[in-house]
């Protein structure tokens, strides 16, 4: 088994694996460099070189595309320099592999210390993403090479008290571009696993801002960095790719501008429902998963009215277009091999089976404890029922089709998770002090 990689050497290793993916050409190098980071209203949208060439330097449409808010805070770079193709693949040949990798890090603070967050470009990679997540997750675990609570493409749910570590990034992934692994890979098994934490509490201490006396805020790359940038660059959706795709006119790009600033408004709800606190109890674990979850619904209800607009203003050939850019990603994927079905992304693991023996051999439950336990296991499996019953096939054409799916699915998550959470109350209700320190410690010993 190879040993824990340390510290930079960790997301440098994402770095180089992104980079060598991102090399071999997609949407526009990576989702433009950062979704949105070229100059949309400085660009030369229509008069430049549009869908080969660069998306910038200019104005919008032949003349400035004024009044609208979305250029001044969308604009931040020149798309990365890259050439924007609706053909291109996003990952190359070596997409596959970046999610399959194995990172192993061994120094939290040092991992995520590296310029890797403050790449757009990267950021945008749904395999590099999984890489930084999983380089976080595993953060001071020695000699395993995985956790059991890691998703079935890589990356992890839980990330110390964050649930969803770059929630919005996955959300727009699967509206835009088709790529639902990211998204759909979440599901009862972080419900099981926000009942069983995987972390004692002091790893998860690690994860939030440190403070010393005698320094101004002096921190490390915490949690607030995998809960999303406030990077104009990083934060929207690509709407430059989606403008050098249709090609709107003047009244098409307002609602195209009114994407983008409801595209930032809808990131920063999920920034701002990162975990401030550590979490140390499964109550308080399923209370942040439900916070996370409630953000993101808003997030949506915030995104899908503008694209729906945007949307529905478009000629047949131009929502065609649009349709092309997730139907092209779709082809390269499949191309390359990638192994990411939202059949096998819903599935329930064997590692999030019930662990009805370790329980009862640790707590040793009485008659009334067992009781309200049963009822627990009863409606965490009823849950995992739905939630894999809800799971979407791959034919979901239209963007807006999309984010209607996400919502509704979000909507069986939340549910969910209330559910199980009401049942988790009463039952850890009925526990006393050293029942509830077994409990806890259930996750933990699973990495030993």
């Amino acid at each position: 088994m190879l040993r824990p990689v340390v510290g930079i050497a960790v997301v440098a290793l994402a770095c180089v694996l992104a980079g060598a993916a991102l090399a071999k050409g997609g949407h526009g190098g990576g989702h433009g460099g950062g979704h949105g980071g070229g100059h949309h209203g400085g660009g030369h949208h229509g008069g430049g070189h549009h869908g080969g060439g660069h998306h910038g330097g200019g104005h919008h449409g032949g003349g400035h595309h004024g009044g609208h808010g979305f250029k001044h805070a969308h604009g931040g770079g020149h798309h990365g320099g890259m050439r924007f193709a609706t053909g291109a693949r996003r990952g190359g040949q070596n997409f596959g592999q970046i999610r399959n990798a194995a990172i192993r890090p061994a120094n939290f603070r040092n991992a995520l210390n590296a310029s890797a967050f403050r790449n757009g470009r990267l950021i945008s990679n749904p395999a590099a993403r999984a890489q930084l997540a999983a380089a976080a997750a595993l953060a001071g675990w020695h000699g395993t090479s995985s956790g059991w609570w890691q998703h079935a493409g890589g990356g992890y749910g839980w990330v110390g008290p964050l649930f969803w570590p770059f929630a919005y990034n996955d959300l727009y992934d699967y509206t835009i571009w088709g790529d639902g692994v990211g998204f759909w890979g979440y599901g009862y098994p972080d419900i099981y696993a926000g009942m069983f934490g995987p972390y004692g509490y002091d790893r998860l201490a690690m994860y939030l801002p440190q403070r010393p006396q005698g320094r101004r805020h002096a921190r490390g790359a915490t949690l607030d960095q995998l809960c999303g940038s406030d990077r104009r660059a990083i934060v929207g959706l690509p709407i430059d790719q989606i403008a050098a795709a249709v090609q709107p006119t003047d009244a098409q790009g307002a609602n195209l501008d009114a994407l983008g600033n409801a595209s930032i408004d809808a990131a920063e709800l999920i920034r701002t429902s990162c975990p401030t606190q550590v979490a140390a109890t499964a109550p308080g674990r399923l209370a942040a998963m439900q916070q996370r979850v409630e953000a993101m619904e808003k997030a949506v209800d915030l995104v899908q009215p503008a694209l729906d607009r945007f949307y529905g203003s478009l000629t047949d050939e131009q929502k065609a277009r649009f349709n092309a850019l997730a139907e092209n990603q779709r082809r390269a994927t499949a191309s390359n091999n990638v192994d990411g079905s939202v059949v096998q992304s819903c599935s329930t693991p064997a590692a999030f089976d019930w662990p009805g023996a370790t329980i009862e051999e640790r707590l040793r439950p009485n008659d009334t404890q067992r009781a309200a336990l049963q009822v627990l296991q009863d409606t965490s499996a009823n849950v995992g029922a739905s939630l894999k019953a809800a799971c979407q096939p791959n034919d979901v054409m239209t963007p807006p089709a999309r984010m209607a799916a996400i919502r509704q699915r979000l909507d069986v998550m939340l549910e969910g998770v209330k559910s199980v959470r009401a049942a988790l109350d009463d039952f850890y209700a009925t526990l006393n002090d050293e029942q509830k320190a077994q409990f806890e410690a259930i996750g933990p010993r699973r990495m030993s």
